[in-house]
């Protein structure tokens, strides 16, 4: 009983750690991109509970702890976009067609090296600019409504010191204590779970400014970090599928207002470490356990929209960039941490923080652009050979290509093991392989 217990319990932490640390996120992106407080509610709903159907699926048909999650770097790129030209409808038509890539990722193992095969620092950069706005919005929060965000911050700073992976679900409970506190009797309804269809529409704009990035993201900051997480631990997940389950997954979900689901990066330690359970071989009873924790809390998204609705926008922002401050911190640290790339990184870095629209496209696609642009300049002045008779200098690829070791689309990045901090801060990295595990295949 007690070997059943300590997984079980690993699995009701997970999902309420990656619930209370990012739902915000997805609340501000959702209404960023044109959803009204209905369609919002059905989005959180939407992906809560695919991302759980996920988990469950795939925890039982491969017995690993595969925990899935919703996209949160997705959902900060959703707020740096903002209103796409088609409004709702569109956003809901790219949130398909992302689903749909993904899929086409599982299926043609050749897409997910090409994404794999973007220059890290590039990809980082984006991140970095697209969490940046909601990162600015604790300080925000500090000026516009001191009286609300103090308790709010001191919590987290505190919490952040002693127990980090309550940092952010811990803010959140006094953010909400302290909106009831100052909100009108009589000022929350809308408890019930709402689900809300919506007729996707298609735009250029649309397409190619929030569909294409969103997969790029969704696939670069958590399907490949998620994957890291699991061959630290020792097994060997089953990519493809996993990849197909998740972009089918999004694909129906998008119509219901969800943005995308895939296998989790910052919560994934939790159902796959040591704290879940001593034997590797029952860890994925703790992601089965998160996948039903997950989709119950989704049918609390009316509630979690109600909070939302209450509070400044300012306060739940902050919420929201507290829990990304440890994402921002890694994207940052990924972007420049080569020389050779570091000036491609800072022009996507700038571009994509500007929030600039072009022809309808948002910012972070030009940023991609722009930093794939000055890196090709790089690379070409760096290949001209020197004037004179002396021999041309060998000059290294400022990007070596990632190993390709057949395992499947984000298999064929090394990314090496690095150490990973459970905290629901977002920080997703993989974690390293414990003394004595077997591989699981």
């Amino acid at each position: 009983m007690a070997g059943r217990l300590q997984p079980v319990l690993a699995g009701v932490v997970t999902a309420l750690v990656g619930f209370a640390s990012s739902f915000t996120v997805v609340l501000a992106g959702l209404r960023a991109v044109g959803a009204d407080d209905a369609q919002a509610a059905s989005g959180l709903l939407a992906v809560s509970v695919a991302s759980g159907l996920c988990a469950l699926w795939l925890g039982l048909r491969h017995r690993m702890p595969i925990a899935i999650a919703w996209s949160t770097p997705g959902a900060a790129l959703l707020v740096a976009t903002g209103p796409v030209p088609g409004g709702w409808p569109a956003a809901v038509g790219a949130f398909l067609l992302c689903g749909v890539l993904i899929v086409a990722a599982g299926l043609f193992p050749a897409l997910g090296r090409a994404v794999a095969a973007i220059p890290g620092p590039v990809a980082a950069a984006m991140l970095a600019g697209v969490l940046l706005p909601l990162c600015t919005a604790p300080v925000r929060a500090l000026v516009e409504v001191p009286r609300l965000a103090v308790p709010v911050i001191v919590t987290w700073l505190v919490l952040h010191r002693f127990a980090r992976r309550w940092a952010v679900p811990a803010a959140l409970v006094v953010a909400a204590v302290t909106i009831a506190l100052t909100s009108p009797a009589g000022g929350v309804g809308g408890f019930r779970p709402v689900v809300e269809l919506t007729t996707p529409a298609f735009t250029v704009p649309a397409l190619v400014g929030l569909a294409l990035p969103l997969f790029l993201v969704t696939m670069a900051a958590q399907n490949v970090p998620g994957t890291a997480v699991l061959r630290g631990y020792g097994y060997q997940p089953p990519l493809n599928a996993a990849l197909r389950v998740t972009g089918l997954a999004s694909a129906l979900g998008a119509a219901f207002g969800g943005h995308a689901v895939n296998l989790a990066a910052i919560s994934a330690a939790l159902a796959a470490g040591p704290d879940a359970h001593p034997d590797p071989e029952r860890r994925w009873i703790a992601s089965v356990t998160a996948g039903v924790g997950l989709a119950l809390l989704g049918l609390g998204a009316g509630v979690a929209t109600a909070l939302v609705l209450l509070s400044p926008p300012v306060l739940i922002e902050a919420v929201a960039g507290l829990a990304l401050l440890g994402a921002l911190a890694a994207a940052v640290a990924a972007a420049v941490a080569e020389p050779e790339g570091r000036e491609a990184a800072v022009v996507t870095f700038v571009v994509t923080a500007s929030g600039v629209s072009l022809l309808g496209v948002a910012g972070a696609f030009w940023g991609l652009l722009a930093g794939w642009l000055m890196l090709v300049l790089f690379r070409r002045g760096a290949a001209s050979p020197p004037a004179g008779p002396a021999a041309p200098a060998t000059v290294p690829a400022p990007f070596p290509r990632a190993a390709e070791n057949g395992s499947g689309p984000a298999g064929s990045v090394d990314t090496g093991p690095v150490e990973t901090e459970p905290d629901g801060s977002g920080s997703d990295s993989a974690a390293p392989a414990e003394a004595g595990e077997v591989t699981r295949r």
